[in-house]
């Protein structure tokens, strides 16, 4: 897989720090949106109630005058036009378009407000309401139907007069529209919200906003499907205008009308889209600000790292020239030295110049542990056979140790090669290193096994090799380094302090 370059990485960084923090707000925006549409919903449910206790209340008090108005002496002896003075005086509490019909069990007219001439009346029209006040009575209101006298759309409230336990007389009062206009206008929080009052079959008497197109008609469909499952309910309705709502219904216990209120959806989305929209374009626009810094702290970076490429290659190229010149004075030194002892001193510089290239690569930050085991056997063609197993955890060294390690790996595998595992076919070698448990600082522990090799014994004498395993473990790896001379093979043990 093709490795990033540096500005894409620290473009992703900032993407990837920015990105959630957006989410994050996104999501804190939302969830205040769902509290206010769970406050929305308590407040119409609220303002549902309140309405439809301002209906009962007014209905208490209508049904309670025409109450009194059944035991006036007048009504009940049937003096109808003294009667008509009370009656003239109930209906100036209330807007003009009120009127007060007095029936018998038939339906007909004994007496209207609206004319002295009661024989021209007809008879009632809404006699299923006529015969509930006899058979009950008890008060009755009427859903909303078409007027006899009057021609247009009207309900009731109803009283029967009572003389001597009969229900002799039914007094129909018709409420102005008006009354239930200013009563929900009244109510009404802004004109964002829709306020109805409905009777028990769902069909408007009053009603904002646009009553003039909407009182007489059915509620929508959608609140229709719904205002008759109880008593209070809130729920999602489309208006008759079309717009979504959330709202809520309370039916009267008194007269079995309906009331509901509903505030539009789009009062508590279009905040919601205008914050989110507003989150999202501060987001973009400060991860556009972060990823130009992040672009120009790459190329700083880049410069930087460019130099730092460039230095090491000098230095690089200078330790190969030294190491050079050292091979070239050491050849005319030891002119008079054996091919084998040239042949050591040659492989030690190897590894010296081989541990720099290592670390070269690694632009002198240190190496790990697996790499200088690597370097060390490359030059022997065993690594990826079975002839050799290396295993331990990943683990960096400071550049000096790195290069002791070295070292100190290629003294031991010199010999290898030439008494030990390395020196035929079979011999085996495994490597292995790990981390000293209960040790005052970070030891590591690397032990060297061979098998298979030439039976070895322990040397009589030690040469420069074993002095510069020993030192160099000593000094510079600030551990130890010890061999076991086996009948099986050479064992060596490393401790190097890593802290």
């Amino acid at each position: 897989m093709r490795k990033l370059s540096l500005p894409v990485r620290l473009a992703l960084l900032v993407a990837g720090s920015t990105l959630p923090l957006i989410i994050f707000v996104s999501a804190v925006i939302y969830r205040g949106y769902e509290k206010d549409r769970d406050d929305a919903a308590a407040r119409v449910l609220e303002t549902a109630r309140s309405l439809r206790m301002v209906l009962d209340a007014e209905m208490q008090r209508i049904t309670g005058s025409l109450h009194v108005l059944s035991l006036t002496n007048s009504l009940r002896s049937g003096d109808f036009d003294r009667f008509r003075r009370i009656a003239d005086g109930f209906l100036a509490q209330y807007p003009p378009g009120g009127s007060m019909i007095i029936a018998d069990r038939n339906g007909k007219q004994l007496f209207s407000t609206a004319t002295t001439d009661t024989s021209s009346l007809p008879p009632r029209n809404n006699m299923d309401v006529v015969r509930k006040v006899f058979e009950s009575g008890k008060p009755v209101f009427s859903n909303v139907f078409i007027g006899s006298g009057i021609n247009r759309q009207i309900l009731t409230v109803e009283i029967p007069v009572i003389v001597d336990g009969q229900v002799i007389y039914d007094i129909s009062f018709v409420p102005p529209t008006a009354m239930f206009q200013t009563m929900i206008e009244k109510q009404r929080p802004n004109a964002e919200w829709a306020l109805s009052i409905f009777d028990s079959e769902g069909t408007n008497f009053a009603r904002v906003p646009n009553p003039q197109e909407t009182v007489g008609k059915k509620a929508s469909p959608t609140l229709l499907a719904e205002m008759f499952k109880s008593n209070e309910a809130t729920f999602q309705t489309i208006s008759l205008e079309g717009v979504p709502l959330i709202t809520a219904v309370a039916r009267s216990s008194m007269s079995g009308w309906l009331v509901a209120s509903g505030i539009p959806n789009s009062s508590l989305v279009l905040p919601l889209l205008r914050n989110l929209a507003i989150t999202i374009a501060i987001g973009i626009l400060l991860m556009l600000v972060g990823v130009a810094f992040a672009l120009r702290m790459a190329s700083t970076i880049a410069r930087g790292e460019t130099l730092q490429a460039l230095l090491v290659e000098e230095l690089n190229h200078r330790v190969k020239n030294t190491l050079a010149v050292l091979q070239a004075i050491a050849s005319q030194t030891f002119r008079t030295a054996t091919r084998n002892e040239r042949e050591t001193f040659d492989g030690r510089l190897g590894a010296l110049a081989r541990a720099h290239d290592l670390l070269s690569q690694e632009k002198w930050v240190g190496a790990g542990v697996h790499d200088v085991v690597n370097r060390v056997l490359e030059p022997y063609s065993i690594l990826g056979t079975p002839r050799v197993a290396i295993s331990g955890p990943k683990l960096p060294l400071t550049p000096a140790r790195a290069v002791m390690m070295s070292m100190i790996l290629h003294e031991i595998a010199t010999n290898a090669a030439k008494y030990g595992a390395l020196s035929n076919d079979s011999g085996k070698i495994a490597i292995d290193w790990k981390f000293l448990p209960d040790t005052p600082q970070q030891t590591l522990q690397m032990t060297w096994v061979e098998s298979g090799g030439p039976r070895v014994s322990a040397p009589t004498r030690k040469g420069f090799g074993s002095k510069l395993i020993e030192r160099g473990a000593r000094d510079q790896l600030g551990g130890s380094a010890t061999a076991d001379f086996l009948p099986t093979g050479v064992v060596y043990t490393i401790e190097c302090a890593v802290a």
